[in-house]
């Protein structure tokens, strides 16, 4: 009978949030939110998020759209480099980072003012990577990735001393609205959440 009432009480707690989810868009304001300053800063270096890569060696969605708005900031902007942070996930021949450099290259940036970062496999590892390759570059550093990871990458810099204006792209905001990729989307964001509550636990970042 106890089983019988918990289950039938998980069913209800279950549907009730995912009508909640399904109605209300709280997704949205929270990846917003996540985004902090939307004011799209210009600068000189401008370091570039690597993301998952596809198991043969294309650029994952995630990346992609982060690649495609690096192509537009610098387009737009007046940078003088792009650094691509991002290792090897295991089994690949390919970096992170080389992916979508060749990536950006194949749309415009010059080779020559590409820098690859391809130590890391985390956000804290690509701060500190990040951060031993360009320290001393002179010049107004801008960091662009995801809307929802931004909270967390940002401070990731600024614990380990190197500070970046953060230019947000949307990401989980393209697909949040669907009915589709609501719910998907939003468990997502609970994901990051995690993260970014466990960085904090562990020093590597501070929330406010």
């Amino acid at each position: 009978m106890r089983l019988k009432r918990f289950l039938v009480r998980f069913c209800v707690v279950f549907t009730i949030c995912i009508l909640i989810l399904e109605t209300v868009p709280l997704g949205r304001f929270y990846a917003r939110w996540l985004a902090g300053p939307w004011n799209d800063p210009d600068g000189d270096i401008l370091i570039v998020l690597s993301s998952e890569e596809q198991p043969d060696g294309f650029v994952g969605p995630v990346s992609y759209w982060r690649a495609v708005y690096a192509v537009r900031v610098w387009r737009e902007g007046h940078f003088r480099a792009v650094v691509v942070s991002g290792g090897f996930p295991k089994g690949n021949r390919m970096s992170l980072a080389a992916t979508i450099g060749h990536f950006l290259v194949a749309y415009g940036i010059p080779e020559d003012r590409v820098f690859l970062e391809q130590r890391s496999l985390s956000t804290r590892e690509n701060a500190l990577f990040t951060k031993e390759l360009i320290a001393n570059w002179p010049g107004k550093k801008v960091l662009l990735t995801s809307e929802a990871h931004m909270f967390r990458a940002r401070r990731a810099f600024e614990a380990v001393g190197l500070h970046v204006a953060p230019r947000p792209v949307p990401d989980a905001l393209k697909r949040i609205d669907s009915p589709i990729y609501r719910i998907p989307e939003t468990c997502g964001l609970g994901v990051e959440t995690a993260k970014i509550l466990y960085y904090w636990a562990r020093g590597w970042i501070h929330l406010f």
